[in-house]
């Protein structure tokens, strides 16, 4: 499986109507706190969002809604993959991606054959506390060798200066959250990332 060099992450279906347009073709919704009929609301409207611009969406944790709404895609942090049905997840035909943070985290994900892993926080990151200090390109170097063939997701502290060095470390996708919904100019910001990775597809 091949995913798209530019993964943005953002927390509402308002988010990917905004940016998908811009060219965006991989997209995960990462939605907290919210109530079971928000979150299917959201969910809905980002899928049919998606489908009709072309852009892969992932929806994180929420793996029953994502059954239950249709969904191809679901991302699941450790402790929520521990609580994930998997052989109902992989029934519903949908793909799925698996953070991890260190090697005992990167053997369970491995265990459940993900079809993507991801890395973080690869360089220091303000999105949440982290008990993880920064990877390094090194660690992604080693991810890349102990996971391959399946791709690599590189996640924390991205910004367009870093992404040279994390492909050539190996990554195959490179996860953004605040670099863009941060920015004085998330469409602007887009675009550079756009631009930037597009040598990598």
């Amino acid at each position: 499986m091949k995913l798209d060099p530019f993964y943005l992450i953002v927390d509402s279906a308002a988010w990917i109507e905004r940016l998908v347009p811009l060219g965006v073709r991989l997209v995960q919704l990462r939605i907290k706190d919210m109530d079971e009929g928000g979150l299917r609301a959201e969910i809905r409207k980002a899928k049919t969002f998606c489908a009709r611009h072309d852009c892969q969406l992932i929806v994180n944790d929420h793996w029953r809604l994502a059954i239950e709404e249709g969904c191809d895609f679901v991302h699941l942090g450790q402790e929520d993959m521990q609580a994930a049905d998997l052989p109902a997840i992989r029934k519903a035909g949908i793909k799925l991606g698996l953070s991890t943070h260190d090697h005992a985290e990167l053997q369970t994900a491995m265990a459940a054959r993900p079809d993507y892993v991801a890395l973080g926080p690869v360089y220091p990151t303000i999105l949440k506390k982290m008990k993880w200090a920064p990877q390094g390109l090194e660690r992604v170097r080693a991810w890349k060798g102990a996971v391959a063939p399946t791709p690599l997701v590189a996640i924390g502290g991205l910004n367009p200066e870093r992404l040279d060095g994390i492909f050539e470390a190996g990554a195959d996708s490179a996860a953004v959250v605040t670099d863009i919904t941060l920015s004085p100019d998330p469409e602007a910001r887009t675009r550079e990332w756009i631009e930037k990775t597009d040598p990598w597809r």
